[in-house]
């Protein structure tokens, strides 16, 4: 559980950056859904809701997301569905439970890194955009590549491909944490697979797309690049799974999310 000394609900981006830049141990609360579940002692919790900031806005080239908005909000958005298929909606259903869902913010979740994050991993398959107060807007990948410095993510950006994606993810019991997760997406001719939960952040594997796009969605070539995806990641042990086993399952849920996006 977390304490707080003061709580504000700035009215402006700008009013809550300056009191978040004010002092260290001051930080956003979001839907608090994930402080709750360690213990730290805030200085002032800063409260978003007064910046309008719950929202799916369907615009001509992309779709655009509030930061406030919550994982039951992009589960059940037909807007999101119509336009990137159910790869969103499958990467957040399972996660521990719909009261759970509905306080879980999509910008908590992103700026913090989480290197579990089911979301992030189906983002990252996506052409998406973040966008931050003080650093402006930028490509996802090149977001979680970033050093950490304190800002507000205000919203992000997917930007609408006709392509096709998938995810897929390997759990202990349904509403766990994944041990792994895997996004696929296919525009054109162009692959992009990425594997999150190593436990490490989710990242690209660079030289499985290259090997893979422009070529047959075959057997053959979806096993070649299912193992150079496995030996190029790196791999981490936690108390769920061993990096050997994840290294291994990384290759079926690799092949299953490619053979959905042929």
């Amino acid at each position: 559980m977390f304490t707080l000394t003061d709580i504000t609900q700035p009215s402006t981006a700008e009013e809550a950056y300056s009191t978040l830049i004010k002092r260290k141990n001051n930080q956003v609360i979001g839907g608090s859904a994930w402080l709750r579940m360690g213990k730290k002692r805030i200085g002032t919790g800063i409260e978003l809701s007064n910046l309008n900031l719950d929202y799916i806005k369907d615009e001509d080239s992309f779709v655009e997301i509030g930061a406030m908005t919550t994982f039951r909000t992009l589960e059940t958005s037909l807007v999101l569905k119509d336009n990137f298929g159910s790869i969103i909606e499958d990467s957040v259903k399972d996660i521990i439970g719909v009261q759970f869902r509905n306080v879980v913010t999509v910008g908590g979740t992103i700026y913090s890194k989480f290197g579990f994050s089911d979301l992030i991993v189906a983002l990252l398959a996506l052409d998406c955009d973040v966008e931050l107060y003080k650093a402006g807007r930028m490509s996802l990948a090149e977001f979680l590549n970033k050093k950490y410095e304190k800002d507000l993510l205000l919203k992000i950006y997917i930007n609408k491909k006709n392509s096709t994606s998938s995810y897929k993810s390997l759990r202990n019991a349904k509403s766990d944490y994944p041990l792994l997760n895997v996004s696929v997406s296919k525009t054109d001719s162009n692959i992009k697979i990425c594997v999150g939960a190593r436990p490490q952040i989710a990242t690209i594997a660079t030289k499985a797309s290259e090997f893979l796009s422009g070529k047959e969605l075959n057997d053959e070539n979806i096993n070649i690049a299912s193992q150079i995806a496995s030996d190029e990641l790196v791999f981490g042990s936690n108390m769920r799974a061993s990096r050997e086993y994840r290294c291994e399952m990384s290759k079926v849920l690799i092949k299953r999310a490619l053979m959905e996006v042929k």
